[in-house]
């Protein structure tokens, strides 16, 4: 299907937008909006990924890039690193109807400017358009807290995955502030046995063979 092009609204906008959508009902709606905004050019739609390819290989690419997360054929998502290696300068504003968090950080991780949901109001888009366009990365509020969300996860100290106690983990913080083990035992009034004990422990769990090896890890994986 070859893309229908647009007529610009004002030879000087100062910003170049094309809309990728297979939704026709949304995309004529989307780019009525886009034909009233001021500073603002539709200059052409696509209703596949395939056909947005194909015109970014014959021509420069557009300022702000708004594309639909579902699409016949290649997926929004699947082809945004080759969007970004055909036009690096474009900013890409990711339109979906779903707010499902893997697909968000997916688009996010694989370089999206913004992601809007579709029931977005039409001012908020094309203000989302120029904040693309200066640097921004616009972003429904809804779909920021899943971003921020998904952030927290991966972040999350990871001291569960090797089932620490409260204690254990309390040991191995000492440790990787230089504490030796006489010295935690006296800082947590504990005999000399038993942090040797909870150390021993600490080795097994962490599959490391010393004191050097489990600080090391400590600190590269955020145990706590």
């Amino acid at each position: 299907m070859k893309p229908t092009p647009v007529p610009e609204t004002a030879a000087t906008a100062a910003i170049t937008v094309w809309l990728v959508e297979d939704n026709r009902s949304f995309s004529r709606a989307l780019t009525r909006v886009l034909g009233r905004a001021e500073g603002v050019t539709c200059a052409r739609v696509f209703s596949t990924a395939e056909d947005l390819l194909e015109a970014l290989a014959d021509q420069p690419g557009p300022d702000v890039l708004l594309m639909d997360v579902q699409l016949p054929g290649r997926s929004g998502l699947e082809v945004l690193p080759a969007i970004r290696e055909a036009s690096p300068k474009t900013r890409v504003v990711m339109l979906t109807v779903f707010d499902d968090p893997d697909k968000v950080f997916r688009a996010v991780c694989a370089g999206a400017s913004g992601y809007l949901l579709k029931t977005a109001t039409a001012e908020r888009i094309v203000e989302s358009i120029r904040e693309a366009s200066a640097g921004g990365a616009p972003m429904h509020p809804q779909v920021a807290r899943l971003v921020l969300d998904q952030f927290a996860r991966l972040n999350r100290p990871r001291h569960d995955a090797y089932h620490l106690t409260p204690r254990e983990r309390h040991i191995l913080e000492l440790m990787t502030e230089g504490l030796t083990k006489k010295e935690i035992a006296a800082r947590l009034d504990l005999s000399f046995h038993t942090v040797d004990t909870h150390l021993r422990n600490i080795y097994a769990k962490l599959h490391v063979h010393n004191s050097s090896g489990a600080v090391a890890k400590a600190l590269r994986e955020r145990l706590f």
